[in-house]
């Protein structure tokens, strides 16, 4: 069951260092948002406050709130654990697990919530490999190991492996960045059918994928360097590509800087 993700007046940390101020935007169930802007302008650091990514480097915390649903994930009473079961990641670089087979990464998670039973986890890896559009590339060779994939391969496998679990919200950090033009297609139509399921959210610096792939766009941009990043603009994707209403978006879009 795919849920809405708010962010509420979210100002993230870095120590003393104020990375990204005031932020806010909704994303709602079942759908893709795309978040755009230059290096260095918070895109990747917003993602991952949305599911407590950002907490794990030393000295970083957030201010405001991260609503699942109706739900802050920042109360002093929620586990992060749970969080990031609830909001799964897939990162810029494919990472398998390199020692794991193609089976064993797919149910890692599940592992740690002590689901171990076979029946169960044959089931759910075909059905995580097929949401992924990569069992019938993997179904002969699910004991071999994941890092002998090609590239593409292994970010389908890396995204199989996140919606094993069953999260109500996929984040993805440039999911295509290091792939050749055919494995972004295929991530592209991927994620177009996993929205029926998830509510996703990806960073990238692909303008023409964000137009392609998302619902709605944020364009991020920060007014000098060592100030911090903000996201200007929050919008349909269609109306942030044809007609935005900031001068500062209207110039990134059309490539006047960045």
């Amino acid at each position: 069951m795919s849920k809405s993700i708010e962010v509420k007046d979210l100002n993230i940390y870095y120590g003393s260092f104020l990375a990204v101020k005031d932020v806010s935007l909704r994303v709602e169930p079942r759908s893709i948002t795309a978040m755009i802007g230059p290096s260095g302008c918070g895109k990747s650091t917003v993602l991952r406050s949305m599911n407590r990514m950002h907490e794990v480097i030393p000295g970083a915390y957030c201010e405001g709130e991260v609503l699942l649903d109706d739900q802050d994930i920042y109360s002093a009473n929620v586990d992060p654990v749970n969080v990031r079961r609830s909001i799964g990641m897939v990162f810029q670089r494919p990472n398998p697990f390199p020692t794991m087979s193609i089976y064993d990464n797919v149910v890692a998670g599940l592992k740690l919530q002590g689901r171990t039973k076979k029946s169960e986890t044959d089931e759910i890896v075909e059905k995580s490999l097929r949401g992924a559009n990569l069992w019938d590339e993997v179904k002969d060779r699910l004991s071999k190991p994941g890092s002998g994939l090609s590239g593409g391969q292994q970010q389908r496998l890396c995204i199989a492996r996140a919606i094993a679990v069953e999260p109500e919200v996929l984040l993805m950090d440039e999911p295509c960045s290091a792939l050749d033009p055919i494995s972004t297609l295929a991530i592209e139509e991927l994620m177009q059918n996993l929205k029926e399921r998830f509510t996703i959210v990806i960073v990238t610096h692909n303008m023409q994928q964000a137009a392609r792939v998302s619902d709605m766009t944020g364009f991020f941009n920060l007014k000098a360097t060592g100030q911090p990043g903000e996201l200007v603009e929050y919008d349909e994707t269609t109306k942030i590509f044809s007609n935005p209403s900031n001068k500062r978006t209207e110039d990134y879009i059309s490539g006047r800087f960045g």
